[in-house]
């Protein structure tokens, strides 16, 4: 399927789609080698990514030590080693486990949260992104850019926001969190803009609760109530989505 500039790829099951979506950019990550000393990655954090993560941090002939890995997003107040933060998930699923030359991380307790953005603003600028490899919210969110804070136009590379209902109650229902009130009402996020300056994006995007999400970014105007919808303008995304997230989607013929 494609939908503007973007190339959606369906999948039997998630397995399948996180294997074929990180052996893609496994590929993507040795063919920029190939012409340059040092490449920059930016990753999400979610239950969703789990496949995909699983097999990318198994993949081979990769020098990962010429790789510079950040994160997109991260909640305000949680303790570092929460297993909710979003920096101890990818900690743990790829970033100890490969030889990287250096991570870095948003700290959602700094002291000065507006010097926070500006520090990791400025690292976003010294070292430019080749690959983005994102997920989708239920409410169409990309990173933690909910509808009501998600402008297409954004001056700011990184900044604190407010979380809505819908992106909280997904935790919830992702089995990160307990209950709707423990989940933080704030975060620090990458923009839409500084996300789709990645030169290569990667959405994975699997699960039931997905599908309405999938339906939005394919078949809507794009537009900041669905901030997802953006995608279809990037001149070089996929969309990996697997049979339960692709499953409302209303004309697919009409992508092919």
């Amino acid at each position: 399927m494609k939908a503007g500039n973007l190339e959606v790829k369906i999948y039997e099951t998630r397995q399948e789609m996180g294997t074929v979506a990180a052996r893609t950019v496994a590929a993507k990550i040795r063919e920029l080698l190939k012409t340059k000393e040092f490449i920059n990655i930016i990753f999400a954090s979610a239950p969703s990514q789990n496949e995909f993560l699983a097999v990318l941090s198994q993949e081979e002939n990769i020098a990962w030590e010429r790789v510079n890995a950040f994160h997109m997003d991260e909640y305000v107040g949680l303790a570092g080693d929460a297993p909710q933060n979003f920096g101890y998930f990818l900690k743990t699923r790829l970033f100890d486990k490969i030889p990287l030359h250096s991570v870095h991380y948003l700290n959602g307790n700094a002291v000065d949260i507006e010097a926070e953005c500006d520090r990791y603003a400025k690292l976003l600028t010294d070292f430019p992104t080749d690959i983005v490899c994102l997920g989708i919210g239920e409410n169409c969110h990309l990173a933690f850019n909910d509808p009501h804070v998600a402008f297409f136009d954004d001056e700011l590379i990184v900044k604190q926001v407010s979380l809505d209902d819908a992106c909280r109650q997904q935790q919830v229902n992702d089995a990160c969190f307990n209950s709707f009130n423990e989940v933080p009402a704030n975060a620090l996020t990458i923009t839409i803009p500084a996300l789709l300056k990645a030169k290569y994006a990667y959405a994975i995007v699997p699960g039931q609760k997905k599908a309405e999400a999938v339906q939005h970014t394919i078949e809507d105007e794009i537009s900041e109530e669905y901030p997802s919808t953006i995608l279809r303008n990037h001149p070089d995304a996929i969309l990996y989505i697997d049979k339960d997230s692709a499953g409302r989607l209303t004309e697919i013929s009409s992508y092919k």
